[in-house]
């Protein structure tokens, strides 16, 4: 995956989302993908030095973006597991599908995997 090219990734990332079959998602429409973008992060991985105490001005600045749902290790800057992970996008999902117009409190999705006997890297 590393090596495709943007336009080749971009579709496969979107016939993933938009299969009907269990393995996939059924969660978009091809035709309903109107932009993408693809980032290559050689090596990327959450750090906790710095201002990583202070992460909470990043999480309100990032929870003001209405479509932005953050999850997973990377998405969330923390050491998740990949249950944990799978559970972000789970309670995204659920929050997108209940989605109203007057903004949606995305705690569930960041309280996931805040458990003291979970925090293998902070």
């Amino acid at each position: 995956m590393w090596n495709m090219g943007d336009d080749d990734l971009v579709r496969y990332a979107v016939g993933e989302l938009g299969g009907r079959d269990p393995l996939h998602g059924g969660i978009v429409d091809a035709e309903d993908v109107l932009a993408s973008t693809v980032i290559r992060v050689k090596k990327a991985y959450p750090a906790y030095f710095g201002a990583y105490a202070e992460f909470d001005k990043v999480r309100r600045l990032l929870d003001g973006f209405p479509n932005l749902y953050c999850v997973g290790r990377n998405g969330q800057h923390r050491y998740n597991n990949m249950d944990h992970s799978m559970l972000t996008a789970i309670e995204a999902v659920r929050l997108v599908r209940e989605a109203k117009a007057d903004g949606v409190d995305r705690s569930a999705v960041w309280n996931v995997n805040t458990e003291a006997e979970y925090h293998e890297g902070a």
